[in-house]
């Protein structure tokens, strides 16, 4: 906080920040929670020849949010690992990422970083089908993509460095850029993979369908049980509390401190004003005592002796208001008349 009493540009900053953190971390702990309300109170259905039953009875034959687990089996063709035999699926994604390093000026040092150069995703239409292989009940899943959990899993991966002659090295280390290598990734969900759903079920011409649920509901696939996917959730809802929790208290904490600083501020002014008030109403009634008009005392007289003038300058005050002989004669310690701050250090004052 400046002489003038107005708080810093840095703490003007840090509260600006952590404010506009806090309240962007507690909406998103909010969503979370909610999220985790709604995931917990989803209607759990299982895969079975009543399914289609339940759903004729239900309003407008749809169960808004229902959790399904059930093993995935295609409708009629699969796709097939690019890199591993056998390996068959009825979702594959596709990903080139080149890693680099980059060299951060501000740190001076080379950090690891990488971009996503290439992605494709495959899909073909495929079912939820009961755990129990009797069963003939199956439910169709739409819109995989759309899925915030879409956990696939890897298949393959391989990194491809990158070679590099002299003049490409001095070149990167001239820009500031040095290419590692392409990271290359197969990612599918693969047949006969246990996978949850939740999402809107719905009957639609006969066909039992798990689909994106409508009112903000969050549709999850996932290779995780039911159980699992509660846990996962309410752990990123702790961890969005606790950054929610540390920057409001950095907050909260540095506005405190900026009113704290204020309020001793402005206590200081009406403190040195009340002095100032004092010492002049001294000052009028010493003048009376030595029958001294006013008007025929210097304004650069000493305020102590009103005969000498004021040669000497009391630091930190800043106060410009008394002469040599009078400051010597000031009782130890040694305060400024005018505002009675600790006079730290003396100097002298020359009138040319």
């Amino acid at each position: 906080m400046d002489s003038s009493g107005k708080p810093s540009t840095a703490q003007v900053l840090l509260l600006t920040t952590s404010s506009a953190l806090t309240a962007v971390f507690y909406s998103v702990y909010r969503r979370r929670t909610t999220t985790v309300a709604r995931l917990k109170g989803a209607k759990r259905v299982s895969i079975d020849q009543d399914l289609k039953n339940i759903l004729t009875a239900a309003p407008g034959k749809c169960v808004p949010y229902a959790v399904i687990e059930g093993v995935v089996r295609s409708v009629k063709e699969t796709l097939n690992s690019q890199f591993v035999d056998n390996c068959k699926g009825v979702i594959e994604r596709l990903t080139l990422k080149e890693k680099k390093m980059v060299w951060n000026r501000t740190t001076h040092l080379w950090n690891e970083s990488e971009k996503v150069i290439h992605q494709r995703t495959n899909t073909v239409p495929f079912d939820l089908a009961s755990h129990d292989m009797a069963m003939a009940a199956t439910i169709r899943v739409i819109r995989p993509l759309d899925s915030s959990e879409l956990d696939l899993e890897t298949t393959y991966e391989n990194f491809h460095h990158t070679v590099q002659s002299l003049t490409n090295v001095i070149g990167h280390f001239i820009s500031g850029e040095r290419p590692k290598g392409i990271h290359e990734t197969e990612e599918m969900l693969r047949l006969g993979e246990s996978v949850t759903g939740v999402g809107e079920l719905v009957l639609d011409n006969n066909l039992v369908k798990l689909q994106p649920p409508k009112q903000g509901l969050r549709y999850f696939l996932s290779r995780l049980d039911y159980d699992s996917l509660v846990e996962k959730q309410q752990s990123s809802v702790r961890v969005w509390r606790v950054l929610t929790a540390v920057f409001g208290v950095v907050a909260s904490t540095t506005l405190l401190f900026i009113l704290w600083k204020q309020w001793v501020y402005h206590r200081q002014r009406r403190k040195e004003k009340n002095v100032l008030e004092e010492f002049k109403e001294h000052q009028r009634k010493k003048m009376m005592e030595l029958n001294v008009e006013e008007t025929s005392v210097s304004p650069s007289a000493c305020t102590v002796c009103l005969s000498r003038e004021r040669s000497c300058v009391f630091l930190e005050c800043g106060h410009v208001c008394a002469c040599d002989q009078c400051y010597q004669a000031l009782p130890e310690p040694k305060k400024c008349p005018i505002c009675r701050a600790t006079i730290e250090r003396v100097v002298p004052l020359y009138n040319s």
